[in-house]
C-alpha cells in the first residue's frame, strides 16, 4: 500500500503514467521523453532507472538517474524525495540537468555530499520556435550527413563537444559511446552540416525528438569562420528540417553568457520560454 509520498524506481509497466507526466511538459521534458519511447522503462534498455514520486498513490514527478540525473516535473517535495535517493546511492553521473528551478534545488540539498562540481551553469535560456523567421534565408549548402561521412563529421563534434563540455568525448573509453551516440544520429538522419573541401565549417543535430517536440544541439562554427554569418543561415537550414520532418516544435538550450548565439538564435525564430541548468562533474 503506498503511503501519503512514496519513491519508488518505476517498472516497465508504468509506461503510460510516466509517459502522461513526461507529455505536461513536451518541450522541457524531450530529452527524457525521447528515451522513454524509444527504451520504455527497463533500467536496461533505459541507460538508467526512473524514479517516480507519488502523492496519495498518483504519480506525479519523475526523476530520470542515468548518464545525467534529470527532474522532471518536480516539484519541492519530490526534489527533496529524490536528493535523499540520490545521496544514498551516491554520485553515479556525469552532470545534473533540467529545469532551473528544481535543478537548483536538487543541487543545493546534494552539494554538500556531491560537491564541488567542476562548473555549474545556473540559467541556460530555453529557446523554443514553432514558425522559422522569413528573415534569415535557409544555407543551401547545409544537408544531412551521410553513413559513410563518419570520419567527415567526427573531428568536428569532438571539436564541439570539448568546447563546450571542457574535456574530450574520448576520454575514458577511447570515445566509443560518444561515437556510437554520433553515429546514432547521422543514421536518424538527424546530423546536419555544411562541408567544403571536405571539412566541416557547420554543423548541428536534432537531438531528442518525439512527435511532439525536437531539441537542436551541438551547434559549432568553425573557429576561423565564425563571425561570417553561418551560424545563422546554417540554423535556419536545421530548423527547416526540424519543423518540417520531426516535429511542430524544436527547442535548444543555450548558455546565458553566450551573448552572440542567444541574439543569432532570435534572428532565426526561437525566443525564450524558461531556462535550464547544468551541473557539470
Amino acid at each position: 500500500m503506498l503511503t501519503t509520498t512514496t519513491i519508488k524506481v518505476l517498472e516497465p509497466g508504468e509506461l503510460n503514467e510516466a509517459l502522461a507526466v513526461l507529455d505536461r511538459d513536451p518541450v522541457a521534458n524531450a530529452f527524457v521523453a525521447a528515451r522513454v519511447q524509444i527504451a520504455g522503462l527497463d533500467p536496461w534498455r533505459l541507460g538508467g532507472e526512473m524514479w517516480g514520486w507519488y502523492a496519495d498513490g498518483r504519480l506525479r514527478s519523475l526523476c530520470y538517474a542515468g548518464a545525467n540525473l534529470v527532474p522532471v516535473c518536480a516539484t519541492t517535495e519530490a526534489v527533496r524525495g529524490f536528493a535523499e535517493r540520490a545521496r544514498r546511492q551516491g554520485r553515479r553521473c556525469s552532470s545534473i540537468v533540467g529545469p532551473a528551478g528544481p535543478t537548483a534545488v536538487l543541487w543545493s540539498l546534494l552539494e554538500p555530499t556531491w560537491g564541488p562540481a567542476r562548473e555549474i551553469r545556473a540559467h541556460q535560456p530555453l529557446m523554443v520556435t514553432r514558425t522559422p523567421s522569413t528573415e534569415v534565408a535557409p544555407d543551401p549548402y547545409v544537408r544531412r550527413i551521410r553513413k559513410d561521412e563518419m570520419d567527415v563529421i567526427m573531428p568536428a563534434c569532438v571539436a564541439m563537444f570539448t568546447e563546450e563540455v571542457g574535456i574530450s568525448p574520448l576520454a575514458g573509453d577511447g570515445g566509443l559511446l560518444y561515437q556510437a551516440r554520433v553515429a546514432e544520429l547521422v543514421g536518424a538522419g538527424r546530423s546536419f552540416a555544411r562541408i567544403e573541401d571536405g571539412r566541416v565549417v557547420f554543423k548541428a543535430e536534432i537531438g531528442a525528438a518525439t512527435q511532439q517536440a525536437c531539441q537542436i544541439q551541438g551547434v559549432w562554427v568553425a573557429p576561423e569562420r565564425r563571425g561570417q554569418g553561418l551560424s545563422e543561415t546554417g540554423m535556419a537550414a536545421v530548423l527547416r528540417y526540424a519543423l518540417s520532418d520531426v516535429a511542430p516544435i524544436a527547442s535548444l538550450y543555450v548558455n546565458d553568457f553566450n551573448t552572440a548565439a542567444r541574439a543569432s538564435y532570435r534572428r532565426v525564430g526561437f525566443e525564450e520560454v524558461g531556462a535550464f541548468m547544468s551541473v557539470l562533474f
